[in-house]
């Protein structure tokens, strides 16, 4: 086929312009390179090239002949004006432009306003014992969101930046004009060095806490604008950040920047989040009270919480507790009868992937299941002996990788999503379609949400245009263990069409049931683990070897054996409700297999290996 000719008459034509005619191809990117306009794009380290203009030009550069001929929308947020047409691309002389950025007086108002603000080293550093810093990310029609700037300062990897963008915003249509709280956990990089522009991190992850808005904009050419606001941390915090961003998000869209110094000048006032501690912060007007947990895999119950009456959670916050607005009972509707067979398989690590409408719902229910792990905290009474004095809190360490928002265009999506079996202990909640047929080998999916009947007369379901498997839980391999509480099923049956405080109410109780039979799962181990402490007639034996030169690290638990702990087991039973003794010798044949145990153990270990050797010493 012969390659066509293109022809420009005027060369200052408002919709394209030939390349070829400006001049040479050197001339043209000389002048490109030494523009100001291009050399103040590339300024800050975390703002994304966005394109450049061309000097040399005296009318604007239109790009709307080459964009309404290929109507594909971003991946990370459809089209909202109109539906994706797919049509034969013709050539156009304006494809040889570089892209012009749509809204560049946006994005340096900014930049601008950004860097106005001053944030002292001292300040800094408060700062940054609660949160990284704040992220504005605003969509690009042609890159999609990007980060256009952090507050204070944060030198971000270029992946990173890519993952928070996308990260931020919601992969599908959630609504016309309104806002949404999520949040995330990506994998970021350690830093070894802290410096004002990235603090040393020895966390794996960082986690994000946003606040996305969408509202109609004529002034754009999408007719809308979509923007969300972003706590960084290295917090996990969710019902904490979450209570923030509420108060926070909606002064931002009304007062802009500002909002931000204001932010960070109140975090600086706050006290250091020490653990066990109960907090009274104040933030933009508003008074909270918010208790830290005692470690990352501790229960937070407080006595407020185990009366279950007149419970508020936005008024005593406990910071690494699921956000409990909405009510969380409302996103299991669809699978209340299957929570017991769920729960079995969050404590025996199966992966599980979490299929909802709104990445709201995915990081709730995710980070609900986080806490489902962590059992009641409390002394256990089997590892109370008068001689070593020593006491034990009793958890199951996080064993697998919980994301409370997945997209495809995380890093970590080809090792977490592929045709292998997925990795154990593994949480991956989704919003898009894509992970429907690319996961559909994973043993056990649950679709979040209300169950809707179908259609007798057309054997559909009323939800059958929601993209997605419909509500409910699906798996290929599990047979539950444990007998079901049939008296907290009908309460929360009936709580699901009840007030918003029985809500509140049978979603907390659901939460102290599971805790309560994470406890109990552990009670047998810790029975046995008792027995494995030296009793007081070794311990003076092995003193009397360390005064001939003995060592501290003889003091430690004795070997677990499998055997020996199911005839424990067989002889005192297990105080969880299972269906037949063959049941229970199964289930933990499959627990003492998982990663759980193993750190589970090693913890254990650790601490009786502590606490024995301390008294030593003090008797020394």
């Amino acid at each position: 086929m012969p390659r066509p000719t293109l022809q420009l008459n005027d060369r200052y034509d408002a919709e394209e312009v030939d390349v070829a005619d400006i001049g040479t191809a050197s001339s043209v990117f000389s002048s490109m390179y030494s523009s100001s306009s291009y050399a103040s794009s590339s300024s800050s380290p975390q703002t994304p090239k966005r394109g450049f203009a061309l000097p040399a030009l005296k009318k604007h550069i239109s790009r709307k002949s080459s964009l309404d001929q290929l109507q594909i929308p971003s991946p990370s947020s459809p089209d909202l004006t109109k539906g994706v047409k797919f049509g034969r691309p013709q050539l156009t002389r304006s494809a040889t432009l570089p892209k012009v950025p749509q809204s560049p007086i946006r994005s340096a108002r900014l930049t601008a306003e950004l860097e106005a603000l001053e944030v002292s080293s001292s300040l800094l550093e408060k700062i940054r014992r609660w949160i990284l810093g704040i992220a504005i990310v605003n969509f690009d029609i042609d890159q999609g969101p990007v980060v256009d700037g952090i507050f204070p300062p944060l030198v971000l990897f270029p992946k990173e930046s890519e993952n928070i963008a996308f990260s931020s915003f919601p992969d599908s249509l959630q609504f016309d004009q309104g806002s949404q709280i999520h949040s995330f956990q990506i994998r970021g990089e350690k830093i070894s060095t802290s410096s004002e522009k990235r603090p040393a991190s020895i966390e794996e992850f960082i986690y994000g806490f946003s606040y996305f808005t969408q509202k109609r904009d004529s002034t754009l050419k999408r007719g809308y604008e979509q923007r969300s606001v972003v706590f960084l941390t290295s917090n996990p915090f969710p019902a904490f950040f979450s209570t923030i961003l509420s108060i926070f998000g909606p002064m931002f869209q009304e007062h802009g920047t500002p909002m931000l110094e204001a932010a960070c000048h109140n975090i600086a006032t706050w006290p250091d989040p020490t653990p066990g501690t109960l907090l009274e912060i104040g933030f933009l007007g508003t008074v909270l009270h918010v208790e830290i947990p005692h470690t990352g895999n501790a229960q937070q119950i407080s006595p407020t919480m185990s009366k279950e009456k007149h419970l508020d959670p936005n008024l005593h916050i406990l910071a690494s507790a699921p956000p409990f607005n909405p009510p969380p009972i409302l996103l299991f509707e669809a699978s209340l009868s299957h929570l017991w067979s769920i729960w079995e398989c969050l404590v025996l690590c199966e992966p599980i992937l979490l299929f909802g409408s709104s990445p709201a719902q995915t990081s709730q229910a995710a980070w609900w299941f986080r806490d489902l792990l962590r059992p009641v905290r409390r002394i256990l009474a089997e590892f109370i002996s008068a001689e070593t004095s020593f006491s034990s809190t009793s958890q199951i360490p996080l064993a697998g990788d919980i994301r409370p928002y997945f997209t495809i265009h995380d890093k970590d999506h080809t090792l977490l999503v592929n045709k292998l079996p997925p990795k154990p202990g593994l949480i991956l909640g989704v919003t898009n379609p894509y992970f429907d047929r690319s996961c559909s080998h994973w043993p056990h999916i649950l679709s979040l949400g209300r169950y809707t009947p179908p259609n007798t007369a057309t054997k559909t379901f009323l939800n059958a245009a929601t993209p997605g498997p419909p509500p409910g839980w699906t798996t290929k391999l599990h047979k539950r263990y444990i007998f079901k509480d049939r008296a907290l099923l009908k309460q929360l049956e009936h709580a699901c069409r009840g007030s918003e405080q029985q809500k509140i109410e049978a979603s907390l109780a659901l939460r102290i049931h599971f805790c309560s039979r994470t406890n109990e799962l552990l009670i047998p181990l810790t029975r046995y683990l008792h027995t494995l402490i030296p009793t007081p007639t070794e311990v003076a034996h092995i003193e009397k070897k360390m005064g001939k030169g003995g060592t501290n690290g003889s003091l430690r638990l004795k070997p677990f054996n499998s055997a020996n702990f199911f005839a424990s087991l067989k002889a005192h039973g297990a105080t969880l409700p299972f269906r037949s003794s063959s049941k229970r010798s199964d289930f933990y044949e499959r627990w003492l297999k998982t990663p759980a145990f193993g750190l589970w153990l090693a913890q254990q270990e650790i601490i009786v290996q502590d606490v024995l050797n301390d008294n030593v010493a003090r008797k020394s």
